[in-house]
């Protein structure tokens, strides 16, 4: 008889197409690889909703990955979709050892995964990651969710969603860092500011252009960065042309994750305009770079070395100029959080302690469940 393997299905929306696809999601994309790493002898399985755009099976990072390409179509094709995903998980279920479902924000993964991981008697964790903790989310009428089955992407994701649906997150699962993916050990601070995200409304990059406009008349040789693409880049083009800017910034559209990692090493302070945040990925990526974060927005109750929260656009540009114009401004970097310690959070909820690595390490033993 075959020896069924220990997997963990994991539920999501989206996915990268391929391991070059390193803009797609970068902090789903850590985690993948830091459950992978820690737990080399449980098999991962992900299942992606919308995106991307084929239905051909492929591997990513030594992991399986079904698409389902619904690409955010209607209802009917989504209900199609979920009946496909569902028979693929029972499929999977029959063939391997399944410890649990574990989606990635809450919404149809966590309504899908939710109600199979019921019928079946398996666990089922979800990990909400913010916008879906907002009101007008539909899905948690249906889900019905406890509280001991969500995972907060921060404390501030939790109390929004206590808030407006009544159930408080149980778990903080904060975002982390994976620090051997930064390119430099050691590299000049020669970008005085950045900014790094989606470009649209929500982000607010506008007012990032403002700031750092009244920056540059205050401070001449300033030298800024912005990284990303999206529905805004024209208009923000036109106003680096229409202001006189392009001495000053330098829109560079979207990095590889690698080439964005080593402009934050190279950057001073990081200016995070964001209305409303989860828990940034750019944020935590910047400070261990070595770069100072300011933003409006702030995931903890305790204070995070170097991250900086202000109130209104002159708090961020007085704040910013008073860190750039200080000689002794420490950059060493910070890590509060690592996506290592957080894969083993998740694998603890679903019944599995790390493997244990004995003393010569020459050898890993899988533990029991």
């Amino acid at each position: 008889m075959r020896h069924k393997k220990t997997t963990l299905l994991i539920l999501t929306p989206g996915f990268p197409s391929c391991e070059d696809e390193s803009a797609c999601l970068p902090a789903q994309q850590v985690m993948v690889r830091a459950l992978k790493k820690k737990y080399p002898f449980v098999q991962f399985v992900i299942l992606t909703f919308e995106y991307p755009f084929t239905r051909e099976t492929y591997r990513w990072g030594g992991n399986i990955v079904y698409p389902f390409d619904n690409r955010n179509r209607g209802r009917q094709h989504r209900w199609l979709m979920w009946g496909r995903v569902w028979r693929r998980m029972r499929q999977l279920r029959r063939e391997n050892d399944i410890i649990g479902v574990f989606s990635f924000w809450h919404g149809e993964c966590a309504l899908v995964g939710k109600y199979f991981a019921l019928l079946h008697g398996l666990k089922h964790f979800n990990w909400v990651l913010g916008q879906d903790a907002r009101e007008g989310n539909r899905y948690v009428a249906f889900t019905r969710p406890r509280a001991e089955e969500l995972l907060a992407i921060s404390e501030s994701v939790a109390d929004t969603f206590h808030i407006h649906h009544s159930v408080k997150p149980r778990h903080i699962l904060p975002n982390g860092i994976d620090p051997a993916l930064f390119p430099y050990t050691s590299v000049a601070k020669d970008i005085d500011v950045l900014g790094a995200g989606t470009l649209k409304p929500l982000k607010r990059y506008t007012l990032w252009m403002e700031i750092v406009r009244s920056m540059a008349a205050r401070r001449p040789g300033l030298r800024a960065t912005l990284v990303g693409k999206g529905p805004e880049a024209g208009r923000l083009k036109q106003v680096i042309r229409s202001e006189g800017l392009s001495g000053s910034v330098s829109l560079a559209g979207e990095l590889p994750h690698r080439d964005l990692l080593g402009l934050m090493q190279r950057t001073k302070v990081l200016l995070h305009p964001s209305s409303y945040e989860g828990f940034s990925t750019a944020c935590l990526e910047a400070l261990y770079a070595g770069a100072h974060v300011i933003s409006f927005t702030y995931p903890t109750s305790t204070p995070i070395d170097h991250w900086h929260r202000v109130y209104s656009p002159e708090e961020m540009e007085a704040k910013a100029l008073e860190l750039l114009n200080d000689p002794h401004t420490d950059y060493s970097p910070v890590h509060p959080f690592l996506m290592e310690d957080n894969a083993e959070k998740v694998m603890r909820l679903f019944g599995v302690a790390p493997p244990v690595v004995y003393a010569l390490g020459a050898h890993t033993a899988e533990p029991s469940r």
